[in-house]
């Protein structure tokens, strides 16, 4: 349990909105779709039609430029809330905080059961007047021969507060998250100020959008704009979307482990979204997980973005700008040569939602390291600016 200093009259009031706040957290875990995005089936275009030849000459012009201004600052959280940049904070939670309760009740079906372990959980323990509070994405993944393992990932969205959540586990792999605290803010407002840092903590290790453990396996969620979701329902223990991302950062070491741990769980879309998961390991495999009439589908793939990339029906069915983007990334990859983190950095830059203006930003991306188990995050667009958090030290 939290630790706490006592708790007043205003528990009750506190408790009371548990339910609302952290359902309001959980709105943002799937992110990463597009405002105005249409559902459609299209071949994948050979040409980013929004960045265009024009935005790869003036990334190439600005090149040495974001070289020379380009700053990586070593941090490491510690158990208080840390803000690193406006609408980006970081903290680390150390021990189980719930989790392998969650995991032998069997999980959750839904965004609801969620809150309800959580508020069950926590309500005892919330200081007075607190509460426990509470919406297109990119990857990719690319080998060098002296770098090892790249991952990165941009998260698409509208303004927002992030959160990165560094997890120190007795059992299982340490690892660092990414949580999407917009809608918890919303629903929090003034009492925002009264939660303490470490019930948000723990509410955000149940809800995180993507992360890389200690093992080195990276893990991603990205949303695809269609009317189906995912509510398997067989007898197996259940999972939601983010849920399922806290898992397989806790218990799988490598791709084949990751899909296993999903295999063995009935998946359920948080907020009826529907997702794809792109995961990949520090052997340099990648795969990504759709769900297609509610049965798992894997495909094996370097790239990700908003449509899926299973054969069928379904394939192809996503939005526009997603395809652009793949194609852009996908570009890059043919066009061979030497990996580094920078040119990592600069790719995950060109298909920033600055070179398609749509309401949304990028508004945080990682750069992981798989090989070497560490993390630079870069926040809102600023790619002069990045954070490293190191897993393998």
């Amino acid at each position: 349990m939290i630790a706490h200093k006592g708790i007043g009259s205003g528990a009750r009031v506190g408790a009371a909105l548990i339910a609302a706040a952290a359902f309001a957290l959980l709105l943002a875990l799937s992110g990463c779709g597009g405002q105005t995005a249409s559902t459609e089936q299209a071949e994948l275009p050979h040409k980013n039609e929004k960045g265009g030849a024009d935005h790869v000459v003036q990334q190439e012009e600005g090149d040495a430029n974001r070289a020379a201004q380009h700053d990586v600052t070593d941090v490491t959280p510690g158990h208080s809330m840390e803000e690193l940049a406006p609408g980006l904070s970081m903290t680390k939670v150390s021990g189980d905080r719930g989790l392998s309760e969650f995991v032998a009740q069997g999980g959750a079906s839904s965004d609801a059961e969620v809150v309800s372990f959580l508020e069950e959980r926590m309500a005892a323990s919330l200081p007075s007047d607190s509460l426990f509070a509470g919406a297109g994405c990119s990857t990719l993944l690319v080998k060098d021969a002296e770098a090892g393992v790249l991952f990165g990932r941009n998260f698409d969205w509208h303004g927002c507060d992030a959160l990165i959540v560094e997890h120190d586990v007795a059992e299982g792999y340490d690892s660092v998250s990414t949580v999407n605290l917009d809608f918890l803010k919303s629903a929090a407002g003034s009492a925002l100020g009264n939660m303490p840092d470490e019930v948000v903590a723990q509410a955000a290790l149940f809800a995180p959008l993507d992360g890389m453990n200690e093992a080195g396996l990276a893990v991603a969620t990205l949303m695809i704009e269609d009317s189906d979701t995912i509510d398997q329902a067989t007898d197996k223990p259940d999972l939601t979307t983010t849920t399922a991302v806290r898992l397989l950062l806790d218990a799988a070491a490598n791709v084949e482990e990751a899909l296993d741990v999903l295999a063995a769980h009935d998946l359920h879309g948080s907020m009826g979204l529907m997702v794809h998961f792109a995961i990949a390991d520090a052997e340099g495999n990648g795969a990504v997980v759709e769900y297609v009439d509610n049965e798992m589908q894997v495909v094996e793939s370097d790239v990700a973005t908003n449509f899926y990339l299973s054969d069928g029906p379904k394939k192809g069915i996503g939005t526009s700008q997603s395809h652009d983007r793949f194609a852009a990334l996908r570009d890059q990859l043919d066009s061979g040569g030497a990996w580094d983190e920078q040119r990592l950095r600069d790719a995950m830059e060109s298909v920033s939602k600055k070179n398609y203006p749509d309401g949304e930003t990028t508004e945080w991306t990682m750069a992981c390291n798989l090989t070497a188990k560490d993390v630079v995050y870069y926040h809102r667009e600023d790619y002069g600016q990045g954070w490293r958090i190191r897993l393998g030290s």
